[in-house]
Parts: structure tokens; C-alpha cells; sequence
């Protein structure tokens, strides 16, 4: 299944709507009692993830009812839901808060992601930021865009990430948290060759930074497909390249082999070769 423009802007107009009636309006009126935890105190979810993935889960089986939909929160509670992802059916993967971490604080860095992924590839990908009011998307080899403003008055320009820069003067995002001891030793201590390494705490945030040209590169382990399946495509296809630290190509089933992500081929070997060589 290859969505066109007419199926990607649905899809977009989905987000904003859920944005629109349940995000932002329990934005900064997080309490206690709408959030919980669930793998450890660092990985939250609140009244706001569960009711966006229900509401997108809805919207999407109405929009593609041939299409199975599966998102974070439903596969928290049915784990084999994953398995999914590596079939050769379409699937969409629903990341209904990215950033929870900044949403539940009262941070303004988060964002809603929806990829389509078929085949173990992902086909299409989009995320919205409620703050912005906009959406980036792609779809495999169509470029990237930033989508503004709604039905007619839409635009669609094109994305564009950065040109290469030397380490020292490199943007990279290096996620260390659910690296292993001894590969997170080893990369703490090359960072100071990295010219900033800021953690955003959200994958939307960093693969939007990415695609419009202003973060090098970002570095995860933990590689969970409804947090990079759709901002490592939209990477791509504006020109980046993706794939995990032994070079082979990132696949939405690889959950925990690390991938990088960066502005083009050469960024990426100089800053694997720095963390890794």
C-alpha cells in the first residue's frame, strides 16, 4: 500500500483534529492522577497517550479499514502486537504522545507520530507538532515535507536537512540510556569530540531538528518502531541517512540494535567512527 498525497493529508488532518481535542487541552493540567509508569519511573504515560491512541486508532481504521492499526500503549498491553511490524501486511504504528516526559512537566517538546510500515519497511511516515500546528511526512521515495494550514489552503514544502559539518562543529543527539555498560562508558567518554549533544527527551522533536536542518545527526539504542519509524524516513527521504551502528540498514523490527541517523553517508561514518571506532 502506497498512500498518495490526497491519503497523507487524511492521515494529517487525523493528528491535528486528536492534537486539537485532546491533547493541547490537557497540556499543563497533568496531575498525579492521569499519569502512571510502566516499564520504570523514566517511561510515563498519561490520560492524554491513552485517549490520542484511542482516538487515532479510531480514525485511521475509518480512513483504511483494510489496514491494521497497532500504537505504543496497545502494544504495552498485548506485547505480541509487535509482531506486526515484521509481517508482510500494512500496518499503521501509532506513537500517541512523543516527548511524555515534557508533556506530563508542562514542557512544550512533544509531538503525535504515525508510521505505515509494510514488509518490515516503512512505507510513509508523519509527525505533528501540536504546538506548531503543522505535520512533516513521506513517503518512500517522494521526499519530505512540511505540511502547513489545511484542505485547500495547504501548502507542501520541501525539507531539506543540514550540509555536513566537521565533529566539532556537529549537533548530535546521543540517547545513552538503555545502552549496555560497557557501550555506554565507551561513548560518554568520546562525546567532548561531538561540538553539542543535546537530549530533547523526544524523537519527534529531533527528527523534525534533523529534517529541516538544524540537529547533524541523533543516536539511539532502545529503537522501538512507533518512536522511529516515521522521523527515520522523513530523515531520508530529505536527504539523510539511517542505519544501525554495524552499518546494516535499520528495519521497524529492530527494537534494540541502535541506529544512527545523520545529515548524509559521510557525517554518518565520522560520527560512528568516533563513538564506535
Amino acid at each position: 500500500m502506497m498512500p498518495d498525497r490526497s491519503d497523507l493529508s487524511a492521515i494529517a488532518a487525523l493528528l491535528r483534529e486528536v492534537a486539537g481535542s485532546i491533547v493541547m487541552p490537557r497540556f499543563g493540567h497533568i496531575g498525579p492522577a492521569d499519569l502512571r509508569t510502566k516499564s520504570g519511573p523514566l517511561d510515563p504515560v498519561t490520560v492524554a497517550d491513552e485517549a490520542a491512541e484511542r482516538a487515532l486508532t479510531e480514525g485511521l481504521r475509518a480512513l483504511f479499514p483494510d489496514v491494521a492499526v497497532i500504537g505504543e500503549e496497545s502494544v504495552a498491553a498485548d506485547p505480541a502486537l509487535l509482531g506486526a511490524v515484521a509481517g508482510p501486511a500494512p500496518v499503521f504504528v501509532i506513537d500517541p504522545i512523543d516527548g511524555t516526559q515534557n508533556y506530563a512537566a508542562g514542557l512544550p517538546l512533544f509531538g503525535l507520530m504515525i508510521a505505515l510500515v509494510e514488509g518490515n519497511q516503512t512505507i510513509a511516515g508523519l509527525i505533528h507538532d501540536p504546538l506548531r500546528d503543522d505535520t512533516m511526512l513521506a513517503t518512500r521515495g517522494a521526499g519530505a515535507f512540511l505540511l502547513r494550514g489545511a484542505a485547500e489552503r495547504a501548502e507542501f514544502l520541501p525539507l531539506r536537512v543540514a550540509a555536513p559539518a566537521p565533529l566539532a562543529q556537529m549537533i548530535a543527539s546521543v540517547s545513552w540510556q538503555y545502552m549496555a555498560a560497557d557501550e555506554k562508558s565507551r561513548v560518554l567518554a568520546r562525546l567532548d569530540a561531538i561540538g553539542q549533544t543535546p537530549n530533547l527527551r523526544c524523537a519527534a522533536a529531533t527528527y523534525r531538528a534533523m529534517a529541516s536542518g538544524h540537529m547533524h545527526a541523533t543516536v539511539s539504542r532502545r529503537t522501538l518502531p512507533w518512536d522511529h519509524a516515521a522521523g527515520t524516513l522523513i530523515v531520508e527521504e530529505a536527504g539523510g541517512h539511517v542505519r544501525r551502528p554495524d552499518g546494516e540498514a535499520w528495519r521497524p523490527a529492530d527494537i534494540d540494535g541502535g541506529l544512527i541517523a545523520a545529515a548524509d553517508r559521510d557525517t554518518w561514518h565520522r560520527l560512528r567512527d568516533a563513538l564506535y571506532g
